[in-house]
């Protein structure tokens, strides 16, 4: 073991690599909790709400992100070792099951390498480091999050909860920003989309976001500081308007059908991440 950390330690070209292969195994990991996580959700939230109701509780099966073994959707056929093989296996199946043929998603291929790619990318901007670790976390995270909340229009509390934690947690080293710059990030970045809710449903009478955006932007804050914040934000709503004005002009969308605003967040959260004192010399926010 003290081998192997020397030589990532003092080899960039092995830290990377590794980084990376570990990057593709993460993001195979990161599909499950995409995928069962909501449904988890879903099951707890009936469960409270026969409770509430004083309903007799409905036997199902247990789901967790281990248990029960991965299966295909179509013909129930269980998942094989070499079936799982990061990208390598969409590859060789064609993107289809190998029992029954039904079609796999192009999710799973494309979180894995965006996995894989943006662990590398971790590694050229941190280099062996405590902001190495805590880069890949939040890498991974935000990943999770952004797919969870353009299939499902969620941001789970169990997951941007603990990353404001976490960032607050890292402040106390501080491996970012310091212990009063989190906090006061973590509280302004809240206050500030629940701010905007508030004034556009006043204004508008309609609801423009969920309050798991205002748990996200309090994550970010709590890891890059309230100083961050006016760059996310502006960031964030750029990206935003863009892509849902081009999705109203040339793919018809309907501009009552809400688009998730939590991908944006989370996009200008790794862009701060990576590359957060260019942006900041650019802006002149500080």
């Amino acid at each position: 073991m003290t081998a192997l950390i020397d030589a990532l330690a003092n080899d960039p070209l092995f830290l990377g690599i590794t980084t990376t292969l570990l990057g593709l195994v993460v993001g195979s990991f990161l599909n499950v909790v995409i995928l069962r996580l909501p449904r988890m959700l879903e099951a707890d939230w009936q469960t409270e709400a026969r409770e509430l109701l004083d309903l007799a509780p409905v036997e199902a099966p247990k789901l967790s992100l281990t248990q029960p073994p991965s299966r295909c959707p179509g013909c129930g056929s269980a998942i094989r070792a070499w079936q799982n093989i990061p990208i390598v296996s969409w590859l060789l199946l064609r993107g289809r099951c190998a029992s029954c043929k039904t079609g796999i998603s192009i999710q799973y291929p494309l979180v894995e390498l965006a996995s894989a790619l943006m662990s590398a990318v971790c590694v050229w901007r941190f280099g062996w480091s405590p902001q190495l670790a805590a880069a890949l976390v939040l890498t991974w995270t935000l990943i999770a999050l952004t797919v969870i909340d353009l299939r499902e229009t969620i941001l789970p509390d169990n997951m941007t909860l603990p990353l404001m934690w976490l960032g607050l947690g890292l402040s106390t080293v501080p491996v970012f920003v310091d212990m009063s710059a989190s906090i006061w990030g973590a509280i302004v970045g809240y206050l500030s989309l629940w701010s905007i809710y508030h004034l556009f449903r006043i204004i508008t009478g309609k609801h423009g976001m969920g309050y798991g955006d205002f748990k996200l932007m309090a994550g970010l804050g709590a890891w890059f500081g309230a100083m961050s914040l006016p760059i996310l934000l502006l960031l964030s709503s750029a990206v935003g308007a863009v892509i849902g004005i081009g999705l109203i002009v040339f793919r018809g969308h309907d501009r009552n059908v809400p688009i998730p605003f939590g991908p944006y967040i989370a996009g200008a959260g790794w862009l701060m991440l990576i590359w957060g004192d260019a942006i900041s010399g650019v802006t002149g926010v500080r």
